[in-house]
């Protein structure tokens, strides 16, 4: 490991944006760590796989663990798993609330409690959480009030933990998005789905990776909701 190489850990690392990141992070010679339900090993000696449930605190403090071993620091943490349902409010279940919050808030909070203590010791690092552009502005014709509620205080919880953290060096940010194109989706499900944006398209992991490489970049922004939704959010 050279002096100047960061370490990033990304969670929901096995496909997809997870996929994306780590993928576009390595080409910017980071040091990632990725974790997931089902991962692959690793042939690559700067990318460490590690198997496990996040909603899980056992599986956030074996990736931190391995992490530190491995590579020594932690420098930003990317909150990148997450999961979706979307219903009318009343069809909800307990099992779907189950799933959500156990994902998309203790998955975040288990792990990003256990990186915090190292980033606090280096003296700087970052976390960025992933929300939609849904909790900005609803639609009628996509309901899914739980995953607004999750994902939402997703962003709340950046703007919170960047300003308790800022005079520690640690700056917190999030990126909101409108839909984005993944394999795991078959292409048809897309198909209409353009004209939300008002670009007239739907987002590309692409667009997601250069908008959270620009916020590990931009050293002077903290508490940031970066839209990455085609204009989504402003209106319609």
């Amino acid at each position: 490991m050279a002096e100047s190489q960061k370490v990033a850990i990304v969670t929901g690392a096995s496909r997809g944006i997870g996929a994306g990141l780590v993928a576009a992070l390595r080409r910017a010679d980071y040091l990632v760590v990725g974790t997931a339900r089902a991962m692959a090993a690793s042939d690559d000696s700067g990318f460490l796989t590690v198997t496990g449930d996040i909603t899980e605190p056992e599986t956030a403090q074996r990736v931190v663990e391995q992490a530190l071993d491995r590579f020594g620091r932690i420098d930003s943490l990317i909150n990148n798993a997450g999961t979706y349902i979307g219903k009318s409010f009343t069809d909800y279940t307990l099992e779907d609330y189950a799933a959500i919050t156990s994902v998309n808030l203790a998955g975040f909070f288990h792990i990003t409690q256990r990186v915090i203590p190292q980033m606090e010791a280096q003296g700087v690092g970052h976390i960025v959480n992933i929300s939609t552009s849904l909790v900005d502005r609803a639609d009628s014709t996509r309901p899914c009030a739980l995953a607004t509620l999750t994902k939402g205080g997703l962003a709340a919880a950046a703007r919170s933990l960047a300003i308790e953290y800022a005079s520690r060096g640690i700056r917190v940010n999030a990126v909101s998005l409108g839909v984005i194109r993944t394999p795991m989706n078959d292409a048809s499900s897309y198909q209409g789905m353009g004209s939300l944006h008002p670009l007239g398209r739907v987002g590309e992991i692409d667009d997601v990776v250069d908008g959270i490489l620009y916020l590990e970049r931009a050293t002077f922004v903290t508490g940031e909701i970066l839209h990455i939704d085609g204009g989504q959010a402003a209106g319609g």
